[in-house]
């Protein structure tokens, strides 16, 4: 079916202070037990039936290891083998951090006194433009980027390679670095990838297959980047958004070789590409200012829908009937959530008074989206704010909210919550992980805390978790009789 391509609004993107903290993670966003890579979930081994439901620094911690350098990207188990990448300013190497303490907002002012009653301010005038300088201090940084696999029941370090060394190609924001993206393996490679570095592939013994060099792209404020790859029937997908030439390209998995490209009318976005298996066909799903579909096999676009919200950060999650897609949104929007059938072509963007279309079972401006990715367990749809201070419940089937609840006690989010065992786990950037269980009525049952700063997400194996924070990689798992 031809029909005229969406054209992108080029001013979706406020260039706001707040917006910058996003970045981070689309590195979470590929860690969802859902099949992100293909016909097996390549990301991580799989939960079994021994998983912890208790740890913290002194309790059921298995090892940790150091870290040099930093990185959002999450690890990635496989069998016995856990795979990280980092990266780190060898001019001026990271400090571990410290935990600080969350600041009391201070009080309100007193209420005026005597007989003048205040008068609200009155703005004067239009606000003068903001101007954005670009910090260039990274082009006379060394960095270096390395992909680092370890032994997971010890700890030990299997071995560790140096992508590359040498000078940014871009400018990255200092919250996010050049490590955000997740690297995916099949259990023969470990395809490593570094945003504007390039993708590197080596063998399950560090051995280097093959590397591809897609070029270097100026991003939104200089904010770097941070899609993941996603790996399918011998494809390596990449969603490269910018401001000077967006594409998605599928590579061979094998080789490096580019199998095809496809330009995309978007600017910088941050969430990952996604493997919709449904009842219809294989699809590459991207999000953006558009979400948009194309064929794994040819790159041709299948359908294509505008979205709401501001801020391209969350991948989709889906089922073998419907995507749920969701879009972060901003300092003045809420963020949005829609239902794709399966089956649809193209243009299925939704009616701004039915909230429907013939692809578009329902859609929510208002869901609340924050920016860690949807959770579909039993048709809930489970979606976490930013800020971490509210869980939203949706029926998956209606679109309607179950229920809204406040965590007043939970710190920012930029983790992908998951479902094990019907219990939702929820990592705030702390270290807390807060265990709820799932459906209909909400309940918190326990808590536990590892003392690091926590924006990756974690790598489920089949007894063990794997968290990656700033300072250490942490393995928790239950002690066997």
């Amino acid at each position: 079916m031809k029909y005229k391509p969406i054209i992108s609004n080029k001013n979706m993107f406020r260039n706001t202070s707040r917006v910058l903290i996003i970045i981070l993670l689309s590195v979470t966003f590929s860690i969802q037990p859902s099949c992100n890579s293909g016909d097996k979930n390549h990301s991580f081994s799989g939960p079994g039936d021994k998983l912890p439901s208790e740890w913290g620094n002194n309790k059921n911690l298995r090892w940790s290891y150091d870290l040099t350098g930093r990185g959002w990207s999450s690890p990635v188990i496989y069998g016995n083998k856990v795979f990280i990448t980092t990266a780190y300013n060898k001019t001026k190497p990271p400090v571990p951090e410290e935990e600080k303490p969350e600041l009391t907002p201070p009080p309100p002012p007193p209420p005026p006194t005597g007989g003048i009653k205040s008068q609200p301010a009155v703005p004067q005038g239009p606000p003068p433009p903001r101007v954005q300088v670009e910090d260039t201090t990274y082009k006379s940084e060394v960095w270096k980027w390395e992909v680092i696999c370890l032994n997971l029941k010890t700890g030990k370090e299997l071995w560790k390679r140096v992508a590359f060394e040498g000078y940014p190609r871009i400018g990255s924001h200092k919250g996010n670095g050049y490590a955000s993206e997740t690297p995916v393996t099949d259990g023969k490679r470990v395809y490593a990838y570094f945003g504007m570095t390039g993708i590197f592939c080596y063998d399950m013994k560090g051995k280097l297959i093959w590397k591809n060099d897609l070029g270097a792209y100026k991003t939104q404020n200089s904010w770097g980047t941070g899609s993941s790859p996603v790996l399918y029937k011998n494809k390596v997908f990449l969603q490269i958004d910018n401001e000077v030439n967006s594409f998605i390209v599928a590579l061979d998995a094998l080789t490096g070789t580019e199998k095809w490209r496809v330009s995309r009318d978007e600017k910088t976005t941050y969430s990952s590409p996604f493997l919709w298996k449904n009842k219809s066909r294989d699809e590459i799903v991207t999000c953006g200012t558009s979400a948009r579909s194309y064929d794994p096999e040819t790159g041709n676009l299948l359908w294509e829908m505008k979205m709401g919200g501001k801020m391209s950060i969350p991948s989709p999650v889906g089922d073998n009937e419907h995507l749920y897609i969701a879009n972060t949104g901003g300092p003045d929007a809420t963020g949005s959530l829609s239902s794709v059938k399966a089956g649809a072509t193209g243009n299925i963007t939704a009616d701004t008074v039915t909230l429907k279309s013939s692809g578009v079972e329902w859609y929510r401006p208002d869901a609340g989206t924050g920016n860690p990715s949807p959770v579909l367990h039993k048709g809930l749809i489970y979606l976490l704010a930013s800020n971490g201070k509210n869980l939203t419940c949706i029926n998956a089937s209606t679109g309607k909210t179950v229920y809204s609840q406040k965590l007043d006690k939970v710190s920012s989010c930029w983790a992908t919550p998951w479902v094990y065992k019907d219990n939702l786990y929820i990592t705030d950037e702390r270290g807390f992980t807060y265990i709820v269980k799932t459906g209909e009525q909400f309940e918190l049952i326990s808590q536990n805390r590892i003392k690091d700063k926590f924006w990756a997400s974690a790598a489920i194996g089949y007894d063990a978790y794997v968290f990656k924070g700033v300072n250490k990689v942490y393995c928790v798992a239950a002690k066997q009789d």
